[in-house]
């Protein structure tokens, strides 16, 4: 139980110090939004990056050299915990914004950070209101941002990665930006398979080939959920034996 105190202690402290934050970034950002964005991604990377250091988080990371540096993009990520965000939020190069479930909004201090970060809400009960968000999210990559999506629409609580809802890919096609899929594997064991307590833990984190959906006619765009799937659930397999190979290597350490 020590990591969890340790990260409710690290959280309660960001928690006192955001109150002094918010309104500097405020500022920030009726001077030069740009800055404000960058300072809200470096800031809120940071505390991610300690929270994995205080949970004992050790990630090997694949394909990071996949991800565009100067072009927005839709990362389809699979869904295993909590941690899947904090982890994969730490790498990302760029301005980068995830849509969440609606009931983030009810976090007051965590959903003006998102809101600094430009994500999104979506309510999945709600089909016209999913379909807003939708193309809010394709306003946000037009602008330059890119976001982040897990197209299963909650935590895959057993093995491999379940049906993709088809609604979340038109996020790229209708932007015709690329897709980069974003496989974990291991997530669940930092705290979902042995909750509340938090383990060291040792996950992997695969970006996949870009998919450049402009390129893509007609009938492949229909077909875009299932090949995604299928190719992240080859990367999602392949990293299996990978983890088991980490685990061992970190016991002989």
């Amino acid at each position: 139980m020590i990591r969890l105190i340790l990260v409710c202690i690290f959280l309660l402290i960001i928690f006192v110090l955001s109150l002094i934050l918010f309104p500097i970034e405020w500022l920030i950002g009726r001077i030069s939004p740009k800055a404000k964005d960058i300072s809200s991604l470096r800031f809120v990377q940071f505390v991610f990056k300690v929270i994995l250091f205080l949970s004992g988080v050790n990630t090997t990371v694949i394909g990071l050299e996949n991800i565009p540096k100067d072009e927005p993009v839709v990362f389809i990520g699979n869904h295993r915990g909590f941690f899947d965000t904090v982890v994969s939020y730490s790498r990302m190069p760029r301005l980068t914004g995830f849509i969440a479930k609606k009931e983030m909004q009810k976090v007051p201090f965590i959903r003006l950070w998102m809101k600094y970060l430009h994500c999104l809400f979506m309510d999945r009960s709600n089909p016209r209101e999913g379909l807003k968000t939708i193309l809010s999210g394709v306003e946000q990559i037009n602008n330059g941002i890119s976001i982040v999506i897990f197209p299963e629409g909650t935590r895959n609580k057993g093995d491999g990665i379940m049906p993709f809802h088809g609604g979340s890919f038109k996020l790229a096609d209708k932007s015709n930006c690329k897709i980069i899929p974003m496989v974990q594997n291991n997530t669940e064991n930092v705290l979902e398979a042995h909750f509340p307590s938090i383990k060291r833990t040792h996950t992997v984190l695969e970006f996949g080939t870009p998919i450049d959906t402009a390129a893509l006619d007609r009938d492949e765009r229909k077909a875009l959920p299932d090949t995604v799937h299928d190719l992240m659930l080859q990367i999602y397999e392949k990293n299996k034996s990978l983890v088991c190979l980490l685990y061992t290597s970190d016991a002989a350490d």
